[in-house]
This record gives structure tokens, C-alpha cells and sequence, in this order.
């Protein structure tokens, strides 16, 4: 949907919102999206990652980790998350733009109309231990009342805490393979 949406926008604004209008009828939201990967059947220590961060942060929405998962060349995935039944899920254009090229999306207005709730999302390189970019961590932030507001200032404290938030999970991966691994293998410093 979203690559139809640009490439519109560069025709014609009205056109591009009848499209998108269209296309979010097209696809109601409860459609099941068609999964590139399946997570073994014990908890790897992404996820229990994940559901550490969760616990320790209220202001979250959620939290997802994406890659592609070891082995597996040019797929692309959500493999570890708040929301487990979207767990191999295929990612995103820009989810993969963020993988690749190293980017960060911050993104104040990320208010889907099927969306149920406002959120501030935050989609950064995931980090291992020796620094290096090894995936893309999404964290998606409550925005309620007067954070709500679009502005810089908003943009920069949210994005600060995101940063912090990442930059302090750093340490406990101390590889891309790891966050592959049993979670029981692994005890959170």
C-alpha cells in the first residue's frame, strides 16, 4: 500500500487519497498477512528481550525486532515482538531501508487509519555489542495529550529516548546470532 501511495503523490494529492481510501477498504484489517519465517517453538532471547523491555517500559506501545533470520538470504522479518502472532510477518519497505542502509525513521505522525490508538514510532538500527548495525528495533511510543503535538521538540525527546533505550540494550546482544538462540542461554546484564 505504501509504495502505491508515493508513487501517487507524485501525480496528484486527491488522487493519492482516493487511492488510499480505496485500499484500506480493500484490505480490512483483520486480513491475515502471509508469513515468511516461523520462530522455533521455544522463546528466543529476542523475544524475551522484548518482553523484558516491555515490562520495564509503560510509555511503550510495542517493541519489534526485525532482520533476516540466520540461514535465511533476503527475507526479511519481523522475528521477535510485543504482538507474537505478527512474529513473521515480512517487513515493511522502509523496515528494510532501515536493515540496509542504516537509516533512522522518526516519525511523529504514524497514525494508520486503522490504527486504534496515537503513537510516536521510532525505527532505528539494532545494535550488538561491538556497535555494529545488525537489524532494525521499532519502538512505538503512547502519544496522547500535549505529546501529541507535532513539533520538533516532541520529535527530538522522543527520538532521545529511543536512542537511550537502544543504546542501553546494546550490551546484552552480543551478536546477531544470539538473539536467535534460546532465550535460556542468556541472562540479561
Amino acid at each position: 500500500m505504501r509504495t502505491s501511495i508515493r508513487v501517487c503523490m507524485l501525480v496528484a494529492i486527491g488522487a493519492c487519497t482516493t487511492l488510499f481510501q480505496a485500499e484500506s477498504m480493500a484490505a480490512p484489517p483483520t486480513a491475515a498477512r502471509a508469513k515468511n519465517w516461523s520462530p522455533p517453538t521455544a522463546k528466543i532471547y529476542a523475544q524475551a528481550l522484548s518482553d523484558q523491555i516491555m515490562a520495564q517500559h509503560p510509555e511503550l506501545l510495542s517493541v519489534t525486532f526485525h532482520g533476516s533470520p540466520p540461514g535465511i538470504a533476503g527475507v526479511y522479518t519481523m522475528f521477535a515482538g510485543s504482538y507474537p502472532e505478527r512474529i513473521g510477518n515480512p517487513d515493511d519497505p522502509d523496515d528494510i531501508d532501515v536493515i540496509t542502509k542504516g537509516i533512522t525513521i522518526v516519525d511523529p505522525r504514524w497514525h494508520r487509519p486503522n490504527d486504534t490508538v496515537k503513537k510516536f514510532v521510532v525505527q532505528m538500527p539494532l545494535r550488538n555489542a561491538s556497535g555494529e548495525n545488525i537489524g532494525l528495533l521499532v519502538l512505538a511510543y503512547h502519544n496522547e495529550g500535549a505529546a501529541a503535538t507535532n513539533s520538533g521538540a516532541v520529535e527530538v525527546d522522543f527520538l532521545r529516548r529511543a536512542v537511550a533505550l537502544r543504546d542501553g540494550l546494546q550490551a546484552a546482544i552480543p551478536s546477531y546470532a544470539a538473539l536467535f538462540e534460546p532465550a535460556t542461554a542468556h541472562t540479561r546484564p
